[in-house]
């Protein structure tokens, strides 16, 4: 009779840890696809100035950006790319330095990016835009990096941005500011 109760009890107990051990994946698996699940960051363009205005060559811009890290995980990335379009014509570019956005952070980095101003003044947009006292631009920016969930899980991933902004030529105030995010695993 003893070792019978012996058995049932061992039955019991490696019942009671199998139910267990599927309660932790349980758990574990409904946080990876929800706490920890990658969200698209957010960018903001929070200031634009012209540091230096040259007409007949390059006019530099300097760009006040905040990015927010909304994820649980941090998000470390490798060099950036920022492409900068006046009415569709390829006007500057910017290649960013890599870096560490924390998790829930957000992240406020100055850019500079050199304008080629004659391809902005040869737009047969150009006086129309100058008359209003607003340009609008397009930027594009590619953020290829990785995130890390509890340091367990590397998740690659790429963040692509692509803005419109409509600042004022005067008084270098941001009008308008159009963004969309995505995130490709």
């Amino acid at each position: 009779m003893a070792e019978h109760q012996k058995l049932g009890f061992i039955k019991r107990c490696v019942f009671l840890l199998a139910l267990l051990l599927l309660l932790a994946a349980l758990l574990i698996g409904v946080a990876i696809l929800t706490v920890f699940h990658v969200k698209d960051p957010i960018m903001y363009i929070n200031n634009v100035k012209v540091a230096k205005f040259n007409p007949f060559g390059n006019t530099t811009l300097i760009a006040d950006v905040s990015i927010k890290n909304t994820n649980f995980a941090s998000f470390e990335y490798s060099n950036t790319t920022t492409t900068l379009n006046y009415r569709g014509i390829k006007v500057g570019e910017e290649r960013g330095p890599p870096g560490k956005a924390k998790a829930r952070h957000t992240l406020r980095m100055n850019t500079t990016m050199n304008v080629i101003t004659p391809r902005i003044v040869s737009s047969p947009y150009f006086k129309k835009d100058l008359h209003s006292r607003v340009f609008t631009m397009s930027n594009f920016s590619r953020v290829p990096g990785k995130v890390k969930i509890l340091n367990l899980f590397k998740q690659h991933v790429v963040v692509t941005t692509d803005c419109i902004t409509t600042f004022s030529i005067f008084s270098q105030e941001i009008k308008k500011h159009i963004c969309m995010w995505n995130v490709k695993i």
